[in-house]
């Protein structure tokens, strides 16, 4: 069992969190003159801080108990959170695997904390034996495997993140923003195993609210008590609560999306591997695709000019684009340009 005691930050473990109004009153009716709002309005009130139909609605859509979930601002927020929990500035690490999702890093920047990187192997899988030196590491606090992996698309092996758990006395967090489009088993199971896991999941992706900045973290009710104590208090909107709320009472509609999406990423991959500019393609369990081609700038532009928008991720892999799996029209309209370009 990790030891948390050893790894949250004194002054987070000393911290007295705030306490809002409705900290104190959690009922639903009656005169309002605690929290000083306006009394006039239908977005006068401030949103639940705890979020507490939402958590029973994810609780049982992904069969965890409401104790072990946070609802964060976004999961980028849960990131930071994380890094102010258990890294001390300026002192503290933690490691990424490299290429991965950027915002560890500039979470890192803003917290003061600097990052290890251990580059991913031929096949984007993590190197276990470039990792096993850093797992002593006294002042290592945070590994985060981003699985599938951003931007290669692929999951990590679980034997490999099992191992990590086992054998690193910090905190292991898994980023699973992609994983409902896999038929991959989630780690969120796994959290009465582990105390020293934390999964985030995302309404952004399959869910399809990015707009609405929702993550969940799933995680040991200690480490979730933490991250209740230094969020801010209305962290999560009204008007967010519901709109994932609302996308819940239609889960029906969500997996014929994500059907949808895996049934296009076939069909796109196929057709660009017809397309001689393409190079290779790399094997997806994400709603993107990672594509090596022959100039990856010089075609970016040229679908720019064609009002097609694609990530050119070629400073990190080189010469590849990653593309989104959009809908059968938006994807036959990017095969359709690529075709015209001879680069």
């Amino acid at each position: 069992m990790t030891d948390l005691n050893k790894l949250v930050r004194e002054n987070v473990k000393a911290l007295v969190p705030y306490s809002c109004a409705r900290d104190e009153f959690r009922g639903k009716a009656g005169i309002f003159l605690d929290a000083n709002e306006n009394p006039y309005g239908k977005l006068n009130r401030y949103p639940d801080p705890h979020q507490s139909e939402l958590k029973s609605a994810v609780s049982k859509l992904r069969g965890i108990a409401e104790a072990n979930i946070f609802i964060g601002n976004g999961s980028d927020e849960i990131i930071d959170l994380c890094y102010r929990i258990f890294c001390n500035p300026g002192t503290d690490k933690a490691l990424i695997f490299s290429p991965s999702y950027g915002m560890y890093e500039v979470a890192a920047a803003i917290n003061d904390v600097k990052i290890i990187r251990v580059p991913l192997n031929v096949n984007f899988q993590i190197d276990m034996e470039a990792l096993l030196p850093f797992l002593n590491n006294e002042s290592l606090k945070l590994i985060f495997i981003c699985s599938p992996n951003n931007p290669t698309g692929n999951c990590m092996k679980k034997a490999d993140i099992k191992s990590i758990l086992s054998q690193f006395e910090g905190i292991v967090i898994v980023d699973e923003a992609y994983n409902d489009f896999n038929d991959h088993t989630s780690f969120i199971h796994m959290i009465g195993k582990y105390s020293n896991l934390i999964v985030i999941q995302t309404f952004s992706k399959a869910l399809g609210l990015a707009a609405a900045r929702i993550g969940m973290a799933f995680a040991d009710e200690a480490i979730i008590g933490f991250l209740n104590k230094i969020k801010p208090p209305y962290n999560v909107s009204v008007l967010n609560q519901r709109a994932a709320l609302k996308r819940l009472n239609s889960i029906s509609e969500t997996e014929d999306q994500i059907k949808r999406i895996r049934k296009e990423r076939d069909r796109l991959s196929f057709d660009l591997q017809q397309l001689g500019i393409v190079i290779k393609i790399y094997p997806s369990d994400s709603n993107f695709l990672l594509v090596k081609v022959t100039d990856a700038t010089s075609i970016y532009n040229e679908l720019v000019d064609n009002r097609v928008i694609v990530r050119n991720r070629t400073t990190i892999v080189d010469n590849c684009l990653r593309i989104t799996v959009g809908t059968r029209y938006e994807n036959s309209r990017l095969v359709k340009v690529l075709k015209n370009i001879t680069i």
